[in-house]
């Protein structure tokens, strides 16, 4: 993941160190990238990988069908935006709307905060997607965020006494399973999900 401070123009390599905002990024290029802004600094991710993709399929598919049997919120993958503030927009690559803020959805994205966040880690997003985000999910007040590794953890971060705190982390070799509180009776062997 790379990261560009200020407004880039076409032929222009000097940049301002303004923050940008939401406005800035309507701007950006859909060129199958990820564009996010975190703290008014511009990140562009690539394009994910095979098992990157096969890891949110799985993953989508089992709280999908979850959710199909356990009626409540709504689930979306990237791309789908998340507006926090005018300086923090980010693309998860899975989120859970609950039930109690479905408010929170527009026509073109998420204005507010999910219950649930998710990003599955790439070589290019790690660093950004432990820290960066993770620090901004907590700051804005997602309930839950999980990282995944496609090596095989999962890292689980809850509320707790006000902040995300890191409650688990997860393996198939221990034959883990991830739940969570949100969703009630929703159950992922790892060595299932990983396989």
């Amino acid at each position: 993941m790379s990261r560009m401070t200020g407004h880039q123009h076409t032929g222009d390599a000097r940049a301002s160190t303004r923050k940008l905002t939401y406005q800035d990024f309507r701007h950006f290029p859909d060129d199958g990238q990820r564009h996010e802004l975190i703290d008014g600094e511009h990140y562009v991710t690539p394009s994910p990988n095979a098992r990157h993709q096969d890891l949110s399929l799985r993953l989508i598919l089992a709280l999908g069908n979850h959710l199909a049997a356990h009626p409540g919120g709504r689930l979306f993958h990237a791309p789908f935006d998340c507006v926090f503030t005018d300086f923090d927009i980010v693309e998860p690559d899975l989120l859970w709307i609950a039930a109690d803020q479905l408010g929170i959805i527009t026509e073109k994205h998420v204005r507010g905060v999910p219950a649930l966040v998710v990003e599955i880690l790439s070589p290019g997003t790690r660093r950004v997607d432990e820290t960066v985000k993770r620090r901004l999910y907590d700051r804005v007040g997602v309930r839950e965020y999980w990282i995944v590794d496609p090596k095989g953890r999962v890292s689980v971060y809850r509320r707790t006494d006000g902040r995300l705190a890191l409650t688990s982390e997860l393996s198939p070799d221990l034959h883990d399973t991830l739940t969570t509180p949100l969703l009630p009776g929703f159950v992922l062997p790892l060595a299932d999900y990983f396989r």
